[in-house]
């Protein structure tokens, strides 16, 4: 997984902006957010009482690391009726998987840089 792998799905200037450009809090910061998905991710299914709390808490995280296409998926399954909400679910769960390669993909490239100084 390599730079060259990135999807554009994550707009990683966000996120440098935020941490400064230190290296070494984003990728804290990415870590954080790949817990955060393995944690909320398997409560995105309306069978799940705490759906739209998941939701809610991954569209936050994914606009803090410069993920739009996530929040903006997120915000759109958020105000979904609960019996329309299967599709828009799959989206947040397909956009979920592209930002977790790009951020993989990022992660890599900022472990090889840390190697190279």
């Amino acid at each position: 997984m390599a730079l060259r792998d990135l999807s554009g799905a994550v707009d990683f200037g966000v996120l440098e902006a935020t941490t400064g450009g230190d290296d070494g809090i984003s990728d804290e910061v990415l870590g954080l957010f790949a817990q955060q998905a393995a944690l909320w991710s398997p409560m995105l299914d309306v069978r799940d009482e705490g759906w739209r709390d998941a939701l809610h808490t991954l569209r936050g995280a994914a606009a803090g690391i410069g993920a739009g296409a996530l929040a903006g998926a997120c915000q759109a399954a958020e105000v979904a009726d609960k019996a329309e909400a299967a599709a828009p679910l799959e989206r947040v769960r397909d956009a979920l998987e592209i930002a977790l390669a790009d951020v993989a993909a990022y992660r890599h490239a900022l472990m090889l840089r840390s190697l190279r100084a």
